[in-house]
């Protein structure tokens, strides 16, 4: 019986975040419904496409661009959970960040309403994105790439929502949800790539790669 309360105790931990700010309104942005994303950043990469759609000739240089952005993605999904979201500082105002940034979804892996990056942070960071693009490829090649890009990210945001609340089905799905929960459960140093795991193996960083002993 005693088993049974633990095992709850640990659900209940996993699930329930605490408040981040004591603001009411800041606490409530920091919590997102997995739904909000498409509903945001599937009609913003429409209009991105159908925008940069009438300037690229030949038309295949529209699917070539933005393929590039959905790769840039992949770089940029892994390189920031690496190198920014695992940048934890021991006290002060960076360990702060840390813990509001990334340091509370491993703390509280399952709660639904914090596995999605919120508005107030996802729509700034991808419009400064697109615009660096405009500015360095030009307006249709950027607009393309933005397009691709976006659509990266909206594969990595629903991706990380399925691996924390449903059981894939796929030998594909499943193989991937392993290597994010061992990354959650096993060691935190390892397992960047969630959408993208194949950079791991390129890096070193997958925990194959990992446990092989030094030469």
């Amino acid at each position: 019986m005693s088993g049974d309360r633990t095992s709850d105790s640990r659900t209940e931990v996993l699930r329930d975040s605490p408040r981040m700010f004591d603001s009411p309104l800041l606490d409530r942005m920091s919590r997102v419904h997995p739904a909000v994303v498409p509903l945001i950043f599937v009609p913003t990469i429409a209009i991105l496409a159908v925008a940069a759609w009438p300037g690229m000739q030949p038309r295949w240089t529209f699917f070539a661009w933005a393929a590039g952005g959905w790769f840039f993605w992949t770089l940029t999904e892994y390189w920031m959970h690496r190198v920014v979201f695992h940048f934890e500082p021991e006290k002060g105002i960076g360990a702060r960040v840390h813990w509001i940034i990334h340091g509370v979804h491993h703390d509280h892996p399952n709660d639904p309403m914090r596995l999605v990056m919120p508005p107030s942070a996802s729509i700034p960071l991808a419009s400064g994105f697109c615009l660096l693009f405009v500015f360095s490829l030009g307006v249709d090649s950027g607009l393309a790439f933005g397009s691709g890009f976006l659509l990266g990210y909206l594969i990595y945001d629903m991706t990380h929502y399925h691996m924390h609340h449903h059981i894939p089905t796929t030998s594909l799905g499943k193989k991937m949800r392993e290597l994010h929960m061992r990354h959650h459960f096993q060691d935190d140093s390892c397992g960047y790539g969630v959408s993208a795991p194949f950079w791991d193996v390129v890096f070193r960083t997958s925990l194959r790669a990992k446990s092989k002993p030094p030469k």
